[in-house]
C-alpha cells in the first residue's frame, strides 16, 4: 500500500518519511496532509523532486566550467581548492553535503565581490542543494540561512535561526542569525537581544569547542564585539 505524502505544517514543503525536521524551513517536522486529489500530490512530487535533480546537475555542470576562484577576505572563509590549476573541479562523485558546502562558498564568493547575478545563480541552487541532506545540522542551517538572506528570503532565514535555537539551545550560530535578519529589519530590540544571548552562552559554548566555531572566527570575533558592547551599554543604562 502506497503511503501518502506529507507535508510541513510550517512552509508546506514536502517531508520524507523518517524526516525529523524539514529541509525547507528546518521547523521540527509536524506531517500534515493538505487537501489534494489523489492525481496532485504524485504529480507535485515529482515535480519538485525533477526540479532540484535537473538543478543539481546543472550546478555539477556550470561548476565544473567555471573552475575555482580564489578564497575571499572575510567572514565566510571557503575551504581554499586542492583541484590543480587549470584542471575544472568535478563535483559529480561529491557527497550532497559536500555539493551543498561547494554551492554555498560560491554564492558567498560572489556576495563578497558583489556579483549579485553570480548570487542569484548558485543561491537557489545551494538551497536545493541543502534540500537533498540526510541530516542537517546547526552549521548547513547557519548556511542555508545566510542564502536566504542573501536571496532576500528574510522569513525564511529566521525560520533557519529559530530552528537553530530550537535543535541545539545556546548555539551561538542561532543568535548570529537573528541578530543579522533583526539588522536587516531594523529591529534594535529583537537585535540587541541576540546580541546579549549571544554574550551570555559565549564562554560556555567556546568551551564545547564546537568545530563549527572554527571555521567561522571572523564572524564570531565581529559578533562578539558587538555582543559585548550591547551588553555593556544595556548595563550602564540599568545603572543609569
Amino acid at each position: 500500500m502506497t503511503r501518502s505524502p506529507t507535508y510541513c505544517s510550517a512552509c508546506g514543503a514536502p517531508l520524507t518519511p523518517s524526516a525529523r525536521f524539514c529541509s525547507g524551513c528546518g521547523a521540527a517536522a509536524t506531517p500534515t496532509a493538505p487537501a489534494r486529489t489523489a492525481r496532485q500530490a504524485p504529480v507535485t512530487a515529482w515535480a519538485i523532486a525533477g526540479a532540484a535533480v535537473l538543478a543539481l546537475v546543472i550546478a555539477i555542470v556550470v561548476l565544473a566550467r567555471s573552475g575555482s576562484a580564489a578564497p575571499p577576505a572575510g567572514p565566510f572563509v571557503a575551504t581554499p581548492d586542492a583541484t590543480p590549476a587549470g584542471i575544472p573541479p568535478d563535483i559529480s562523485n561529491m557527497s550532497p553535503r559536500e555539493r551543498f558546502d561547494r554551492l554555498y562558498e560560491r554564492s558567498m564568493r560572489a556576495s563578497e565581490s558583489g556579483d549579485t547575478v553570480t548570487v542569484a545563480r548558485f543561491a537557489p541552487m545551494a538551497l536545493l542543494a541543502y534540500q537533498q541532506l540526510d541530516t542537517i545540522d546547526a552549521d548547513a542551517r547557519y548556511h542555508a540561512a545566510l542564502l536566504r538572506l542573501h536571496t532576500g528570503d528574510i522569513a525564511g532565514a529566521s525560520a533557519l535561526g529559530d530552528s537553530i535555537a530550537t535543535m541545539s539551545p545556546g548555539h551561538l550560530f542561532g543568535y548570529i542569525v537573528q541578530a543579522t535578519v533583526a539588522r536587516w529589519q531594523h529591529d534594535d530590540k529583537a537585535m540587541n537581544a541576540a546580541y546579549t544571548a549571544f554574550a551570555n552562552h559565549y564562554d560556555a559554548e567556546m568551551a564545547a569547542a564546537r568545530p563549527e566555531y572554527a571555521a567561522h572566527t571572523m564572524i564570531m570575533d565581529d559578533m562578539r564585539q558587538r555582543a559585548q558592547a550591547t551588553k555593556a551599554a544595556v548595563g550602564a543604562g540599568a545603572r543609569n
